[in-house]
């Protein structure tokens, strides 16, 4: 039997394999039967769109695109960080009922946990499947966030940092916490700028193959990846323009099934059961919300975010995956370069503080050893907070389907999610794969 250490808690897991529950019953495997995404690069407001009208449209499209019905869904869960805030609504579980009537009486909740949001909301739907609740779950993330101006949008981002008790005197809160991020790479292992913005143009790159990619059509010079104050201004400390995730109106929606339900759904449909992916692994952990107390915590460890290394090894323990050679693409969380070099190291691609190792080899692009945000990821792809969660397992539902188009990673069959809310304070991760052809 294999173990994993969960704060002082422990937690049995068999031969590394999530295949029996605590209560020792067989463990209801999640099946991903697909979904839809908004083109991020919309403006709502401009456009006469409204958060309650996006969010019916996406849910629409997306029971279009996976050819299901609305009276086929049984649990509707909503993933939003600040819709208070940026658009003076809350109880978005009831938006669910202007979709479609056959929603009326639909059991629905709304999860927040900051730019984790959507995969939280992911985390309660498998639940409620691996509970034998219901069998076909809604999920859909969503936030408008380019309805207010740029001061105002950091201003209601900054509430997912301790309010009143740290960053008061940043002007953005977010570019501030990533670059101390940086400092600390930088008083650990060193950290050249060089590496940071070959990141930001790899996931500018990747985004001018993604159709649905909020920056597809911005022109940069090469002194955008640079330290030019003029083409690539800095915003907070080391952060600069480009070293940032976009502000992003945008909704994804993905949907949940339990294996009777998607055996059903297969043979419906004349396509095997093995086809469709799944849902193997997850990994979810929490630290304290302040950044400080976070660096304290880590003070002389290997990773500087050691519960974001926990949340990776839980989800490939539970899917039985024994390391990162049977990983073949990445979504991750990139708000800023420097959470994605972060990112790199804590994946276990590079030993900790080498994962310019990786930028400079390549492994993180198209065709490396490990294509990190094939996307674009937040910094090309966008960042709409509460839905970045949905969005990253929708396109490993692409990659491991060969649905990716252009930024499609040859013969992926096995993918992971990394998503980050806060200062690494909420952290989840899954494993989507799919039977090898």
């Amino acid at each position: 039997m294999k173990r994993l250490q969960a704060d002082g808690r422990r937690r049995t897991i068999a031969n590394g394999h999530a295949t029996r529950d605590k209560r020792g019953g067989e463990k209801r495997m999640v099946y991903l039967l697909g979904g839809w995404q908004s083109d991020f690069s919309a403006n709502w407001s401009r456009e006469g769109i409204g958060l309650a009208d996006a969010f019916a449209d996406t849910v629409r499209n997306g029971l279009a695109a996976t050819a299901l019905d609305a009276d086929e869904i049984d649990t509707g869960h909503v993933g939003n960080f600040a819709a208070e805030l940026f658009a003076g609504q809350g109880l978005l579980g009831g938006f669910f009922g202007l979709v479609d009537p056959a929603f009326d009486g639909l059991p629905t909740a709304r999860h927040e946990a900051a730019c984790a949001s959507g995969s939280v909301a992911v985390l309660a739907a498998s639940a409620e499947i691996d509970a034998g609740r219901y069998d076909l779950a809604c999920v859909a993330g969503i936030e408008q966030m380019r309805n207010v101006p740029g001061r105002v949008a950091a201003q209601h981002l900054g509430a997912a940092a301790w309010a009143g008790y740290e960053y008061e005197d940043a002007e953005y809160v977010w570019p501030r916490a990533f670059s101390d991020l940086g400092d600390e790479y930088e008083r650990r292992h060193g950290l050249k700028y060089e590496h940071l913005a070959r990141i930001a143009e790899i996931n500018f790159a990747n985004a001018k193959r993604n159709p649905n990619a909020q920056t597809r059509g911005h022109v940069f010079s090469d002194a955008s990846f640079t330290e030019e104050d003029e083409a690539n201004p800095v915003i907070e400390g080391r952060i600069r323009k480009t070293d940032c995730g976009q502000v992003t109106d945008g909704a994804a929606v993905v949907f949940l099934a339990s294996p009777k339900r998607a055996a059903e759904y297969a043979a419906k449909r004349g396509i095997p059961l093995d086809s469709l992916p799944r849902i193997t692994g997850w990994g979810h952990r929490s630290a304290p919300i302040g950044y400080a107390a976070k660096i304290a915590a880590s003070a002389g460890q290997d990773y500087v975010f050691p519960q974001v290394r926990r949340a990776i090894l839980d989800a490939r323990a539970r899917a039985g995956v024994s390391g990162i050679a049977q990983i073949d693409a990445v979504e991750t969380h990139d708000c800023f370069t420097t959470t994605e070099y972060m990112a790199i190291d804590h994946l276990g691609l590079t030993p900790p503080g080498q994962s310019w190792q990786a930028i400079e080899d390549g492994s993180i692009e198209i065709g490396g050893r490990l294509p990190v945000n094939p996307s674009g990821g937040l910094i090309g792809l966008g960042h709409p907070v509460g839905a970045t969660g949905v969005r990253m397992l929708l396109d490993a539902h692409k990659q491991v389907t060969g649905g990716a188009g252009d930024y499609q990673v040859e013969g992926a069959r096995r993918v992971q999610t990394l998503n980050i809310g806060g200062s690494a304070t909420t952290t989840v991760s899954f494993i989507v794969e799919r039977e090898a052809a």
